[in-house]
């Protein structure tokens, strides 16, 4: 009896297995209610900006499990801007442009340096939390300006100057001459929110280098690969040069002697002034800034004619001999090809003689030898 009992008893009893499923559900249970009675984490997220001056900035805050809480959005000196919604500071840049269960939106318009730094998104629960959106203001540069420290004159050097007087970040300066950057000393000073960046060259001129073209070009993250560039031509000074521009062919009597003085310099002289040497013009001279005119001429005109120019840099000077001849005089004319020219076409013809004189003696010497060689064997035959 005693055994039939203990095997009922085991019968009634649930196995091991059976326990461990009823413990898994009842877990699964506990979770479930557990998910569902305690309330979910409110949380709030914020985002950078970065905005060029003068623009429009967008503080977004991002809610999640919105339940209705206030919402506080500060500036960073702490000011705050709106409470849930409301406006709560008399700026009338600031604009409430969103408000909803998942994204609080304010604009900023026309930014400045000043609006940088942390704007907070602040949730009010039973835990407060709060993040911070920072405000990034980008300032682009100006078309730099040039300045010139000293006159550039022939055989110095002159200073140039490159100046971008307010950037942020620091503008990037360079020189540049036909496609080629020229080094320069790069200076940056911080003036609190900007910088202001300077470049500086030394360039050694000479008058040739008068109107040569460089440019100075401002780099900048905010002009998205474009450049700001300054044109600077080089203004060279230097001391005249003259040169009379004498007439073609012989004057004879009766004849109109016309002479032009071209003068350069820089700066260009204004005052050209006509002279005789050992002698005074003549009455009938007709002189109108670079032009000198005498009309019927006769051999008393005969002489050595100046033309002088100066300017701050150096004086030049130019003379004309005149030579008027009687009217059935015969003047010889010099050719006008050079006896360098006579002489050298000369030179290639006699070289050539020789070479052919050469050339002809030796084909006559070889066919002499070769008439020689044959005689003994005709003789044989």
């Amino acid at each position: 009896m005693k055994t039939v009992r203990s095997c009922v008893l085991c019968r009634l009893l649930p196995s091991p297995v059976a326990l461990a499923q009823h413990s898994l559900v009842l877990v699964l249970v506990l979770v479930l209610v557990l998910l569902f009675t305690t309330p979910c984490c409110q949380a709030v997220q914020a985002e950078n900006v970065t905005v060029l001056e003068g623009g429009t900035a967008q503080i977004s805050c991002r809610l999640q499990n919105y339940d209705g809480s206030i919402v506080v959005i500060q500036n960073p000196r702490r000011q705050t801007l709106f409470f849930n919604g409301t406006r709560a500071l008399k700026d009338e840049r600031f604009q409430m442009v969103l408000f909803t269960p998942r994204l609080v939106r304010i604009t900023l318009t026309n930014v400045s340096v000043l609006d940088e730094g942390g704007y907070f998104c602040q949730l009010y629960t039973a835990a407060t939390h709060h993040q911070v959106a920072t405000l990034s203001v980008l300032v682009p540069p100006e078309v730099p300006s040039v300045e010139v420290k000293q006159v550039a004159v022939e055989g110095g050097e002159v200073e140039l100057i490159c100046v971008s007087p307010r950037s942020k970040p620091a503008a990037s300066l360079r020189w540049v001459r036909n496609s080629r950057e020229i080094p320069g000393a790069v200076s940056r000073q911080d003036n609190g929110k900007t910088f202001s960046v300077s470049n500086t060259i030394h360039v050694p001129v000479e008058r040739k280098d008068n109107g040569a073209a460089l440019s100075c070009e401002a780099t900048h993250p905010a002009l998205g690969g474009q450049k700001r560039i300054r044109h600077y031509r080089l203004d060279v000074y230097f001391a005249p040069t003259v040169r009379i521009l004498p007439p073609s062919g012989i004057l004879r009597e009766g004849d109109s002697l016309s002479l032009t003085c071209s003068v350069t310099g820089n700066p260009l002289p204004r005052d050209i002034q006509w002279s005789r040497i050992n002698d005074t013009l003549p009455e009938r001279a007709e002189i109108s800034g670079p032009t000198f005119q005498i009309s019927r001429l006769s051999q008393t005109h005969n002489g050595t004619y100046l033309c002088q120019a100066q300017n701050d840099y150096g004086r030049a000077a130019d003379h004309y001999s005149l030579l008027v001849y009687d009217p059935g005089a015969v003047v010889e004319t010099h050719s006008a090809v050079p006896y360098a020219v006579i002489g050298g076409v000369l030179a290639f013809l006699v070289f050539t003689i020789i070479c052919v004189l050469i050339i002809t003696i030796w084909c006559s010497v070889r066919q002499k030898g070769s008439y020689r060689t044959r005689e003994p064997i005709l003789a044989w035959y």
